[in-house]
């Protein structure tokens, strides 16, 4: 490679969302694999990681929070190859967890690779299993040529290339009115594994049949997908339209090397109550559907939309949790438009000299709905049903219409290992934990109410129950970045001793001395934990500042509104802060910078 790796880089359009909206039911993790005709050795596979990885190091990143964006940052976590162990495409992104955003695992013949989606999409993904699967190759049977993947000039600057970014011209397009769409029903528990079927069927005779009806592959899918939907569908519901995301390959529009996300997507769709039911009307509709928005200026709409609201002056500055919480619900509402997902990844090409150890790849991903993936190599395609619901009806259904249309497809038998399931011990005594809190407050309500008394007591007993409750439930939904739970807990308790100060004719106590030893104690605790933890300064730098900022802020705030009567420990408090960012900006300087840098970057500067 001829440039060095950058130690952090932003997040593309397309990551922006799954970084901010993602969780127990959509994972938004999706998995590529390759199996093998001889079963895997894991020392092999573990070797062939590392160096595939020399050649994609843009995948060795963690993600982290930004004060406005998240980010990718370059990490020196080894990744560790394992025999498979859970169910596919279980959560990989794990807030405040600093950790690998991929894994491979194995099981018997076949090679996983699982990839959180703002990592890359199905392409990136797929050009990294091919070097996974070479490298592995050449390690088990030493006698095979070494045949280059990618272009031998490819360097890290084409590999992080932010398409939507080189593309986005300001053009503004019209806005489409879209509809609610048809929802399948029959929602599983979130505890409950991700349905997974797969199936496979001959190429050639799928590509006879599609130029029979004068149509590609992929419109003769999305109808009979649509089919497949509507016999499942009530009657009652046919006025809603069924509505199927298309993702599209931006690279076949628009030159791109990029191994980041670089895809937009269609929305075919069909509506039952104002068209006829049969298969040949809805092949029509979806056919002339592809051929008006399947165009270059369709996607460079669909790049300019989307930017344009990531580039907004104003959203460009809103904090990152407000943010996130926008972007999670304007994704809910948005999935009410979509019935189901079909991506086509299309054809998987390996040098001929490593196909006869080869048998196929396949695909699929998680998803809150039902999503079909498929990807085709050597002569067949591989579909991958995942979902939600409880019920194959629409895999069943699908696989019968298809075989009307002359087109065979064998269902295979799921091949996985006994997985374990989801520790929900700890979420358990959680919620016990809570219960328990309401249980004690309302008591002491009742009997203060019962007994008579003129005082008010177990407002203090509640003030406290809560208090505990909240120290809790910091260090519960906190607990991968300790931290961070700290800082919580000092902005939690030093506003809490103040309100309750404030609650009985304000003292002064929370402010000359509950707050400034606090803060104290704070800073002493993130030294600790710091030094126990091994955490490098840029792990630790942000929260030393925020803390640092914070005690000298409220401090300085308290002392000009005269809330403060007893100056010594405030002042000793703040000092001390102010000698911890001088400390950091004198012997820290570079990391500083860079902290600063990653922290409040936006989506227009560097």
């Amino acid at each position: 490679m001829s440039k060095e790796q950058k130690s952090w880089r932003k997040l593309d359009n397309a990551a922006l969302l799954f970084s901010a909206d993602n969780n127990i039911r959509d994972t938004r993790v999706f998995r590529f694999y390759c199996e093998l005709k001889e079963d895997i050795v894991e020392d092999v596979l573990q070797t062939a990681l590392e160096r595939a990885l020399e050649v994609y190091p843009i995948f060795q990143a963690t993600m982290r929070a930004g004060l406005f964006w998240h980010y990718l940052e370059a990490s020196d976590i080894k990744p560790v190859v394992v025999e498979e162990y859970k169910e596919p495409c279980r959560a990989l992104y794990v807030r405040d967890k600093k950790a690998l955003l991929f894994e491979v695992t194995y099981y018997k013949n076949r090679i996983n690779f699982e990839v959180f989606h703002a990592l890359t999409d199905g392409t990136g993904a797929t050009l990294f299993l091919r070097e996974l699967v070479k490298q592995y190759l050449l390690e088990r049977y030493k006698e095979l040529p070494d045949v280059s993947l990618h272009p031998e000039d490819m360097t890290l600057q084409d590999q992080e290339n932010d398409g939507f970014a080189k593309y986005y011209t300001k053009r503004k397009g019209s806005k489409i009115k879209r509809p609610i769409a048809f929802q399948l029903k029959k929602i599983v528990p979130s505890y409950k594994t991700l349905q997974v079927s797969e199936g496979t069927l001959d190429v050639d005779v799928l590509l006879k049949r599609s130029r029979e009806l004068g149509c590609s592959m992929s419109v003769l899918i999305t109808a009979l997908l649509i089919c497949a939907i509507h016999q499942e569908m009530p009657k009652l519901q046919e006025r809603k339209p069924i509505v199927l995301m298309v993702p599209v390959n931006l690279r076949k529009f628009f030159a791109s090397t990029s191994m980041l996300n670089f895809f937009a997507w269609i929305e075919p769709r069909y509506n039952f109550s104002e068209e006829p039911g049969d298969f040949e009307s809805v092949l029509a509709t979806v056919k002339a559907y592809y051929a008006e928005h399947l165009t270059a200026e369709r996607m460079e709409e669909h790049i300019n939309q989307y930017l344009s609201l990531e580039r907004h002056p104003i959203g460009n500055f809103v904090p990152l949790i407000i943010k996130n919480w926008g972007i999670a619900i304007g994704s809910r509402r948005r999935r009410q438009e979509i019935t189901a997902i079909f991506s086509n990844m299309s054809v998987v090409e390996m040098p001929e000299v490593y196909t006869p150890y080869i048998e196929r790849f396949g695909v699929f991903t998680s998803t809150p709905k039902m999503e079909l993936c498929i990807c085709s190599y050597e002569g067949d395609i591989s579909l991958g049903f995942t979902s939600r619901f409880d019920t194959t009806n629409i895999q069943r259904n699908f696989y019968r219409l298809l075989e009307e249309q002359g087109v065979k497809a064998e269902v295979k038998e799921p091949m996985y290992p006994e997985t374990d399931t989801p520790n929900l011990t700890s979420l358990t005594i959680y919620k016990w934990f809570s219960f328990a809190c309401i249980l004690a407050a309302v008591i002491c309500l009742t009997v203060n109410f019962l007994g008579g008394h003129n005082s008010w007591w177990s407002l203090v007993a509640v003030a406290g129950i809560g208090c505990l409750w909240t120290t809790i439930s910091v260090g519960y939904y906190k607990r991968n970045n300790l931290l961070k739970s700290v800082m919580w807990l000092y902005v939690l308790l030093t506003c809490g001793s103040m309100v309750w100060d404030a609650a009985y004719d304000f003292r002064g106590w929370s402010v000359d001395y509950v707050f400034p030893a606090i803060s104290i104690v704070v800073l002493l605790s993130m030294l600790i934990i710091s030094r126990l933890q091994a955490h490098t300064a840029k792990e630790y730098m942000i929260y030393f500042l925020m803390a640092a900022f914070y005690c000298i802020a409220v401090s300085v705030v308290l002392i000009l509104l005269g809330a403060v009567k007893t100056f010594h420990f405030p002042v000793i408090a703040s000092a001390l802060a102010f000698l911890v960012v001088v400390v950091l900006m004198i012997f820290k300087w570079k990391d500083f910078k860079e902290e600063m840098s990653k922290k409040f970057h936006t989506r227009h500067n560097g």
